[in-house]
């Protein structure tokens, strides 16, 4: 059997940041893997094969994470955001611009350094960043525009739009994870309108029908998570006012809506309450939800939305999954005690 990568930990200070070698350590020290670099933020693509690092003057800077060499450095002026396409092949950037003639938006070629595709947007927030999305493995790569979804040859932009599937008023898009054969569309509530949530299939399979569809009243925002799989997808919707007058905070629901059509409803959440957090397992056959006035409960669903296992309650908001979903954390944060659980997941129960 291949032996699992060697850990690393990216530790940030107020000076910047360093690289360690992850455990076992000798005489209780890490070892350093790179000296303490200067830096504004620092992120890894989500296959951890490369590192970016936003440094001052405008300096984005790209690291090997084998070696943690520098593979290359863009000067870019004025630059307010960048992010790394999941396989670390794109770095895509956003500048301030003041006139539609200039495009703001850059999309790299790293291996190159060449600018491979460009455009303008007028604001930067956090649902419209990164502006151009890549599924996982970097197949499918889409973004929103006005009343419609574009979708890009992700192996050569240079073709430009090869498909776009037109979805009145969207507001919101995500792509399924792996593989990248679906996207999920928002729609906001409109001149009485309700808002909804489309899934439509890419690629050679694009129609302008969706596959499944769900729609909601009283809803401001959603949060979309996909399983791996690109079987289920988890949304979370917001509604900024309670009409029961019991939070502050408004009102979260969360629905459930499957590829195949099979589901498309509200999960059976066994309390009433805000929605804290949700997270799919690794595998994608099970997701785990934080719910419900303090003290919180935390509940199991299998892919089916059928309840697997209750596991009680406490002033929880914060839910994680180990990356190969044997273990997880339930914890509070904030305001909350802090108290972090780990439980051991197999043969379908848990062990605290």
């Amino acid at each position: 059997m291949d032996s699992s990568p060697s850990l690393q930990i990216l530790v940030r200070e107020p000076e910047g940041f360093s690289i360690w070698d992850g455990p076992p350590f000798n005489n209780n020290q890490p070892s350093i893997k790179l000296e303490r670099v200067p830096c504004n933020s620092a992120k890894f693509s989500d296959d951890g094969s490369r590192l970016m690092v936003m440094k001052p003057d405008s300096v984005i800077t790209i690291y090997e994470c084998s070696t943690f060499k520098e593979i290359r450095s863009f000067q870019i002026p004025n630059v307010s955001a960048a992010a790394l396409s999941p396989c670390g092949t794109y770095l895509q950037t956003f500048q301030k611009s003041t006139t539609p003639q200039e495009k703001n938006v850059v999309l790299w070629k790293i291996e190159s350094g060449d600018s491979v595709y460009s455009h303008f947007q007028k604001n930067m927030t956090k649902a419209t960043w990164p502006s151009i999305r890549f599924s996982s493995e970097e197949a499918v790569a889409c973004r929103l525009a006005t009343n419609e979804i574009q979708f890009f040859d992700a192996g050569d932009f240079s073709k430009g739009i090869v498909d776009r599937l037109r979805i009145p008023g969207v507001a919101g898009v995500e792509l399924s994870n792996l593989p990248g054969s679906h996207v999920a569309a928002f729609v906001p509530e409109s001149k009485g309108s309700p808002a909804s949530v489309q899934i439509y299939a890419c690629g050679k399979e694009l129609q302008s029908q969706p596959l499944a569809r769900r729609s909601f009243f009283r809803c401001s925002t959603v949060q979309l998570n996909w399983n791996h799989g690109s079987t289920g997808l988890l949304v979370v919707v917001q509604s900024d006012v309670d009409k029961t007058n019991q939070s502050y905070y408004g009102e979260s629901k969360l629905n459930y809506l499957t590829t195949d059509g099979a589901f498309e409803g509200v999960v059976p959440l066994r309390k009433e309450g805000p929605i804290h957090d949700v997270q799919w397992s690794y595998s994608g056959k099970e997701f785990a939800v934080v719910y419900g006035f303090m003290p919180a409960s935390v509940t199991v669903f299998d892919k089916k939305c059928k309840p697997l296992l209750e596991l009680g309650t406490g002033p929880y908001n914060t839910i994680r999954w180990n990356p190969k979903g044997k273990f997880l954390c339930v914890a509070g944060f904030g305001n909350l005690p802090g108290d972090m659980v780990r439980m051991c997941f197999f043969i379908g129960r848990f062990v605290v």
